[in-house]
Formats: structure tokens, sequence, C-alpha cells
């Protein structure tokens, strides 16, 4: 296997889609990096040579932002959107979707598993 930014990419994948195994590589991304390595997208991960390997491995290294920095820097965004208690931060305090979406039927992800709530038992006379 190939280990790219700590990530073992995938060998028998193309090298444009197994790329996209590494946190804030998208699919344009990892065409962009396989331009700049002089890699052809279409090539299998197993088919590249140690040259084209360390090509990639650079790229990656010195001008994008991925794995463990990126989701540190992710992370930090949201806690200062919570510390200063802008509503996107309120919403993520409280486990609520952020960007306008509707509440009272959906947003299951956000809000979890449904808790059942008890109808109120009518009085006898």
């Amino acid at each position: 296997m190939a280990r790219i930014a700590g990530i073992d990419i995938p060998r028998k994948k193309r090298g444009e889609v197994a790329l996209t195994y590494i946190f804030g590589v998208g699919q344009s991304t990892a065409r962009n990096i396989l331009t700049q390595a002089g890699v052809d997208p279409n090539l299998k991960v197993e088919e590249w040579t140690d040259e084209q390997i360390t090509s990639v491995r650079q790229i990656i290294s010195d001008h994008f932002k991925v794995e463990g920095a990126l989701r540190s820097e992710v992370q930090m965004n949201i806690k200062r959107l919570m510390d200063i208690g802008s509503y996107r931060g309120i919403r993520h305090r409280i486990g609520l979707p952020l960007r306008g979406q509707k509440t009272k039927n959906n947003a299951r992800t956000r809000k979890g598993k449904k808790k059942t709530v008890a109808n109120k038992k009518k009085a006898t006379k």
C-alpha cells in the first residue's frame, strides 16, 4: 500500500479516486495534485513508481492542509463559534442543524434518535 499523509491509500483503485481517501482531498484536488506531479490520473496506484509516489507525497505536504491539521482546524473553528456565542455556535452546542433547516419533522441526524413524549391524560368526570 502507498502511504500518503498517514493514510494507506488503496492500491487497486485509480490514482484520482485513491487520493480522495485522504481527509481534505476531493476529486478536483486529487486531479490537480496528479497533474502537478505528472502522474496519469487513470493509472492505478499499484502501477505508480517510487518517484511518482514521492512527488505526490511532497506536493500534498507542501501545498495542502490535510488529515490531522485540517481536522484540528475545523474543530477550532467550531469551538470559536461556540465561544463567541454566535447563532451557529449555539446551534452546534445544542446539537441542532445550523443552516436554516426545519426541525419539526426532520433533522434526525443532528437531533439523534427520536425521544417519544407521552400525551396528556384526559380528566375523567
